[in-house]
């Protein structure tokens, strides 16, 4: 009998989860209105026993719900129906409560999905934005502190709700913060500095001594080229290219052009020779020190990490130490991004934009936003347009708003060599800038961070770069996510790091971390004397900025480029 009744349940939800998921494969979230090739999806497949027993939870729960909105309004925990408006609603309150239940059976669905782990990831992530958006706090009819606050400011907050939405249709984004407040080299970017050489592709921001005397060996820092670099020096608080100028690095900053159609056509080795490489070498010039030390984050790090793998080849060692933060070498485990990559996906990419065009920068902040929809997408459709609020000042929102370009030849590159194909990591596979990559050859000192929340680099796939790089190596695991993990300052006495053996990294990050010792506060000061004893000793700091006339100050820090918005 329970195969009378499942079988054709299975076959009922495998052909509307067909259906749907064929639709999530083929979309592509900021392609401009482009539309993928049709994918060849596997057949979704559900037991018959596991139907069963979502369908009699599902009754079990909808009857014990029924049964208590006879009595009261339902407790409700989920953080978008806690206001004191969805509990005197009995109506709003039911729906909401009726939305979870449905969304929890939908996710245990998704859990009960049988596949392959690619195909399980992107059932659920499917489902996770469309029960996102399904909310009912997302619509005016249903949102119960929505219609109190439009009654009680009488009708105010849904003009004021128009006029927010009017406004980010004509800016081209939804507002996180209240960008108004903030101006780049007023409040954010303001540590002090100069630009001491430029290209098409980035400047050279040179920042002026805290210390009496500076270590021989110069710091670089190569942020990523996807945002902008004041990431890095949000607040003097907060700020960690002050922070490395206060421990006495003569600090060199890479500052990306945003770039423009004169960049359509750039590729991966334009930013390996033309910008890492051209950095390393300048900073080498302007210091006159035969080895520096450098730093990369995010695909800043993998960028760095290709371009020392060029100049290995070359038979060149310019940096004494590196320091990868949040960075994949090892693409193995992408997180939650594998999900839109395949090789349907990366060919099409190939064929939109791979031999000229540009990623827009406002294309790549929606794919990012919506890897955390509730928290970056509908908690702001919420309060900007249904309640007419204003976000408050958030400088971390406003940098996370301030989107890049990326030219589509650097972008296909990238998608395949790394994401798709994970060709970085095989000895002598890519050639970059003419020269066989193999990165056996780095064998230097590196000091690796990853955020233990991280869902853009997660931290299996930033620990993987032990497994990788030959060099004495130290790993270093920090609370929280891709951003709030790295900034943080240790005046702020915030969050924990773990500290582990640093002469045995066991291949799975999670063997390592069940040794690893949790240090409450700050991993930043870990990090400083692990670089200060790389550095070589003091000299006497510089007292202007460059060298000459041929790298005499340009402009203020944080000059231009970093002020050019995403076109």
């Amino acid at each position: 009998m329970p195969n009378a009744i499942t079988m054709p349940l299975e076959k009922g939800f495998s052909e509307t989860w067909m259906k749907a998921f064929q639709q999530f494969q083929n979309m592509d979230i900021g392609a401009s209105g482009l539309q993928a090739p049709p994918i060849d999806t596997p057949p979704l497949r559900f037991s018959p026993e596991a139907l069963l027993r979502l369908q009699q939870d599902y009754v079990r729960d909808a009857t014990e719900l029924w049964n208590q909105s006879l009595q009261a309004n339902p407790t409700l925990k989920d953080r978008r129906f806690r206001g004191s408006a969805w509990a005197q609603n009995p109506l709003a309150s039911f729906t909401a409560a009726v939305y979870l239940l449905n969304a929890r059976t939908l996710m245990a669905m998704a859990e009960a999905a049988e596949g392959d782990a690619k195909t399980k990831n992107r059932i659920r992530f499917a489902v996770e934005q469309w029960m996102a958006a399904a909310a009912p706090s997302n619509f005016l009819a249903f949102n119960a502190e929505a219609q109190k606050k439009a009654i009680d400011t009488h009708g105010a907050s849904l003009a004021k709700g128009v006029a927010n939405m009017l406004q980010d249709a004509k800016q081209g984004h939804m507002s996180m913060t209240d960008e108004s407040v903030f101006e780049v080299g007023k409040n954010v970017a303001t540590t002090e500095g100069a630009v001491v050489f430029e290209n098409a592709f980035f400047q050279l921001i040179e920042y002026k001594p805290l210390t009496a005397k500076v270590h021989e060996k110069p710091f670089l820092l190569v942020p990523p080229c996807i945002n902008k670099f004041y990431i890095l020096d949000l607040q003097p608080a907060n700020s960690f290219i002050r922070y490395a100028v206060s421990q006495g690095h003569r600090t060199f900053v890479v500052s990306w052009r945003n770039p423009d159609a004169s960049l359509e056509k750039a590729t991966w080795d334009d930013y390996i020779e033309h910008a890492a490489i051209e950095a390393v070498k300048r900073v080498q010039d302007i210091t006159g020190a035969k080895q520096i030390n450098a730093l990369g984050f995010c695909v800043g790090g993998t960028i760095l990490t290709t371009a020392l793998a060029v100049l290995a080849a070359r038979g060149e060692k310019p940096v004494s130490a590196l320091t990868l933060l949040t960075t994949l070498v090892d693409f193995t485990d992408t997180g939650i991004l594998d999900v839109f990559i395949d090789e349907q996906m990366v060919r099409y990419r190939e064929m939109q934009m791979g031999s000229g065009g540009m990623l827009k920068g406002q294309d790549l902040a929606s794919t990012f936003s919506f890897l955390r929809p509730n928290d970056l997408v509908w908690n702001y459709v919420v309060g900007n347009y249904l309640k007419g609020e204003t976000p408050p000042p958030f400088d971390l929102l406003y940098w996370n708003s301030d989107s890049t370009n990326l030219p589509g030849p650097f972008y296909a590159w990238y998608l395949r060599n790394t994401y798709l194909e994970n060709n970085l990591i095989k000895p002598g596979k890519l050639t970059v800038c003419g020269e066989k990559i193999d990165l056996r050859k780095l064998d230097i000192p590196v000091y690796i961070y990853g955020s233990r929340e991280d869902h853009i680099v997660p931290i299996g796939g930033a620990y993987a770069s032990t497994q990788v790089l030959p060099g004495k190596k130290r790993f270093m695991m920090g609370a929280s996510g891709h951003i709030a993990g790295v900034i943080n300052p240790p005046a702020a006495g915030k969050r924990s790091h773990w500290v582990g053996d640093d002469t045995e990294f066991p291949e799975n990050v999670d063997d390592w971390i069940a040794g690893a010792t949790e240090t409450p506060g700050s991993w930043w000061e870990d990090w400083a004397s692990w670089l200060k004893s790389h550095a070589g000793k003091e000299v006497a700091a510089p007292k202007s900025y460059g060298k000459g006339a041929q790298y005499k100050a340009i402009e203020p820090a944080p000059g231009r480029y970093v002020k050019a918005k995403a076109g």
